[in-house]
């Protein structure tokens, strides 16, 4: 069995794109003017009514920022923020999944250099994330691809599944939160609605599918 976890709101309590902001704004790596309709994004996603190339249109306005000061600020992120914003019930389940030694990835519309100290602090190998694109250490504005956001991350899974010779209703679970993932857990053949937003628990209660909530993160008690 394959486990596939969306992120945010699911493994995490908010955005890792949120705590990356917030670091990255206050270091002066990033300014304000080049993220500012992210707010306006935020709403029409709460609003059922999202921009699917959102993710595309902001990272045309970070190019020319070095990689490695993007990681630096990433494990910052990871360090002060993020870790601690961990669902305390998330990790216990990647734990219990790892002993028995069924593998687990991510799958997030993330930028895969904000999600990489998750994925070190989890001991996961690989993820599906939006990916930036680089030229000689600098960030040109585009992605690698497309970014994993709503029906795109149902076809970069599709795909990474067929390249594993997996059989997607009986090999692979998916865990999401989020209404915009609703192809994908229908796609899976155990699907599960962690901390299910209100169109996708209406979606899990109509259809059967186990509701999981978490609501205690690590903060302090790490």
């Amino acid at each position: 069995m394959v486990h596939i976890f969306d992120v945010d709101h699911t493994v995490i309590n908010r955005s890792g794109a949120w705590h990356f902001l917030r670091e990255a704004l206050g270091d002066g790596v990033i300014r304000f003017s080049q993220v500012r309709r992210l707010p306006l994004d935020w709403i029409k996603y709460k609003l059922r009514s999202p921009d699917m190339d959102f993710i595309e249109s902001t990272v045309k306005k970070l190019a020319g920022i070095r990689k490695t000061e993007l990681q630096r600020i990433s494990d910052l992120a990871f360090e002060r923020r993020v870790k601690g914003d961990i669902f305390i019930g998330a990790e216990k389940l990647i734990r219990e999944i790892q002993q028995r030694e069924e593998k687990i990835i991510f799958a997030t519309s993330s930028l895969d250099i904000i999600i990489k100290p998750l994925e070190h602090y989890f001991g996961i190998e690989s993820s599906l994330a939006s990916v930036l694109e680089f030229s000689e250490g600098i960030t040109t504005g585009n992605l690698v691809g497309l970014s994993l956001f709503g029906g795109k991350k149902k076809t970069a899974v599709e795909s990474w599944i067929g390249q594993n010779g997996l059989d997607p209703k009986t090999d692979v679970s998916f865990y999401s939160d989020s209404y915009t993932d609703l192809p994908l857990l229908e796609y899976c053949g155990h699907p599960y609605a962690v901390n299910p937003d209100i169109t996708l628990t209406k979606e899990a209660q109509k259809r059967g599918w186990e509701i999981i909530q978490f609501k205690e993160v690590l903060g302090n008690n790490l």
